[in-house]
């Protein structure tokens, strides 16, 4: 009984694998670019910041200087429970500073669901709302794909990922590698095929009307997953613009980067349990593969923690227990090509998206990083009930000119 379960759970896994890897055929082409429309839209954009006095300056200066009407965009910065100089340093720079004091509803989710209600009290209106982390940068078109997009009928958009600092240490270029190909293999093809796309926590848009009548509501630890799945379960499906990006600095030591993916796992587990089954038979119910592709994404969390079991249970069988165990992937050995022609693809996303010749050299580093995954899962898996939100630290500014000079070299 116990063997077939184990075999079952293989059997899914590597359906799951199957589709991810059929999916990435359509991330080979881009379709044409869309209509062009003169600025129009007007747009509240929402920084959160929590003691990021070193990295708000250099966003607001590159913020300002968007190639978009300074008329029609506001930037207003959310000082949620800040003990440093953020709130001055945004004053000094000439643009809003709202402060929030609530140390017991600690995190971004709360901290905008606060900001929202500021804002459909303020006497101006908006017709978009943009998000950003206070260790942003952005491109200067930024806000006219945006314009373009809403104009177009989209109500819920995410900008393309990139890492601001993908060169300082094998885990930001690991983090690097994981972003090229998740925008590559995994948004692209959701976007070629009509189905959702995923938010990724920043360089979002969301419509104004739409945000009043849903509200926000995803206070998890991953509210950007949240509030993806609130979205499809509405029937609205976020979109994904390409051309528009945004560039993320990410945590420059294992440790930095572990406590962060703890915190990702732990609110996916948190998400997954409350959309899952909702998504999933809503799917099946009307025939709908945007809400069953996004259940099945919503489960990546137990994706991962399911494979660190079976990897375990393999070393077991095959040391204690005389490789007795049912292996799956020695019965269909085509199962282990799926895992290979998926690790294949990622220095082909980094030359479909031209990345530094250095960052191939790390592929021999990055299946160190992939499987890192495992043991941090694991511990998410046994927490998944912890709700505290953790503060990622940045010690160091890079400005939007120096993100363009390593990209030109």
């Amino acid at each position: 009984m116990l063997d077939n379960v184990f075999l079952g759970l293989q059997i899914v896994l590597a359906l799951i694998g199957g589709y991810q890897l059929f999916l990435t055929f359509f991330g080979w082409y881009r379709k044409k670019k869309q209509i062009q429309y003169e600025p129009q839209k007007s747009f509240a954009i929402l920084v959160a910041a929590h003691n990021e006095e070193q990295v708000i300056g250099a966003l607001i200066e590159n913020l300002k200087s968007l190639k978009y009407p300074k008329e029609l965009y506001d930037i207003m910065v959310i000082c949620d429970n800040c003990t440093d100089r953020t709130a001055e340093i945004v004053k000094e720079h000439g643009v809003y500073a709202f402060e929030r004091r609530n140390p017991n509803l600690r995190g971004k989710g709360y901290a905008i669901e606060w900001m929202l209600k500021k804002l459909w009290k303020l006497p101006r209106s908006y017709d978009a709302v943009v998000m950003f982390d206070a260790d942003n940068l952005v491109d200067p078109d930024y806000l006219i794909h945006m314009n373009n997009d809403l104009c177009s009928g989209s109500k819920v958009i995410q900008a393309y990922l990139d890492t601001k600092n993908p060169l300082d240490s094998w885990v930001t270029v690991s983090y690097a590698i994981s972003y090229y190909f998740a925008n590559r293999f995994w948004q692209l093809p959701r976007k070629n095929l009509g189905l959702a796309n995923y938010l990724g926590g920043t360089g979002m848009c969301f419509d104004s009307d739409l945000l009043k009548q849903i509200g926000w509501g995803a206070t998890s630890l991953v509210e950007d997953l949240e509030f993806s799945m609130r979205c499809v379960k509405l029937g609205i499906k976020p979109t994904l613009n390409f051309e528009a990006r945004v560039y993320d600095e990410k945590p420059l030591t294992f440790k930095a980067s572990a406590k962060q993916r703890l915190r990702w796992m732990q609110g996916h587990f948190d998400v997954c349990r409350k959309y899952f089954f909702p998504l999933l038979w809503q799917g099946i119910k009307e025939r709908s593969w945007t809400k069953i592709d996004a259940a099945i994404y919503s489960a990546n969390a137990y994706n991962f923690f399911l494979a660190f079991i079976i990897a375990v249970i393999f070393w077991v069988g095959g040391v204690l227990l005389d490789n007795s165990v049912a292996n799956l992937y020695e019965v269909a050995p085509i199962i282990n090509g799926i895992a290979i022609a998926i690790y294949l693809l990622l220095p082909i996303s980094l030359a479909m998206e031209k990345a530094s010749w250095k960052m191939y050299l790390y592929l021999l580093l990055y299946p160190i990083y992939m499987l890192s995954w495992w043991p941090i899962t694991t511990v998410a898996f046994f927490t998944q009930t912890n709700k505290k939100w953790s503060h990622t630290k940045h010690t160091r500014v890079i400005r939007f000119d120096e993100v363009q000079s390593k990209q030109a070299g």
